[in-house]
């Protein structure tokens, strides 16, 4: 099994629809309204002259939007249609953001240089199935003293199957999680099918494959809420933060961690 060519097939086939979501809200992205949400613009800070290299970038609007606070950003994605209408986007917005299209374990063969800050966020790492070769990559292109910055949806939300009623899957990584669905997240209405490998990464997991590379705990968050109704039942119960509404505030959605390179 391929799962990086079943991917970034899926990955190709969500972008098209992801462009002109209401989801995404592209339009107003252009006029100038940040993508990046409290959680992140909170931990982030002063990115002005800054090196930042933003992995699974999607296309692109995190990493413009980390541009337009005085970074210097390169994006890396794994679908090239994703890749093709980040570096459009750039056009669109004026941004002098840099976009690769390269799997992540195989960027130090398209990417050279160190950041000051790497950066990851929202349904990442679950595609990647070995988060100790992910570790290396950090390290690589992380400067010295250097800050990584991931923030994630919480892996017990993972356990469950799509409709949050039964506990489908383990919160470890025991195997690879072959699904197809339809419709997106961006896209709940679609009846366009998507395959995926995924794999779901205690947080344990992340710690020790950054711990392994020298990197130290600057912070260790999580929260109770999500800041995108992507998920089934949700309700929203303060502007822009939405719970699963049968779960209430028992159920952790999202963590964050800030990491530092020694």
């Amino acid at each position: 099994m391929d799962y990086k060519e079943i991917n970034k097939a899926s990955w190709n086939k969500r972008t098209e629809l992801h462009l002109d979501s209401e989801f995404y809200n592209n339009d107003a992205f252009i006029q100038g309204k940040t993508s990046l949400n409290a959680f992140e613009l909170d931990i982030l800070g002063d990115l002005t002259g800054k090196k930042v290299l933003h992995l699974q970038c999607h296309f692109g609007q995190d990493t413009i939007s980390l541009e337009r606070l005085g970074a210097e950003v390169t994006g890396v994605d794994l679908s090239n249609v994703a890749i093709d209408n980040a570096r459009k986007l750039a056009l669109k917005t004026n941004s002098n953001t840099t976009f690769i299209c390269s799997d992540i374990y195989d960027l130090p063969n398209h990417l050279n240089g160190q950041f000051d800050l790497i950066f990851t966020s929202y349904g990442t790492i679950g595609w990647l199935p070995d988060l100790d070769k992910w570790a290396h990559v950090l390290d690589t292109f992380l400067k010295p003293k250097g800050k990584f910055v991931i923030v994630e949806f919480h892996p017990a939300v993972w356990m469950f199957d799509d409709d949050f009623t039964t506990v489908k899957y383990s919160y470890f990584n025991t195997e690879p999680i072959v699904e197809t669905n339809e419709g997106t997240y961006a896209d709940k209405a679609s009846t366009e099918t998507f395959k995926s490998v995924t794999w779901n990464h205690p947080i344990s997991e992340v710690l020790t494959s950054l711990f392994a590379k020298n990197f130290r705990l600057d912070a260790l968050k999580e929260y109770d809420y999500s800041p995108y109704d992507c998920f089934a039942h949700t309700e929203e119960f303060e502007p822009g933060k939405f719970r699963i509404k049968h779960f209430g505030n028992r159920l952790p959605m999202v963590y964050s961690i800030e990491a530092t390179k020694d």
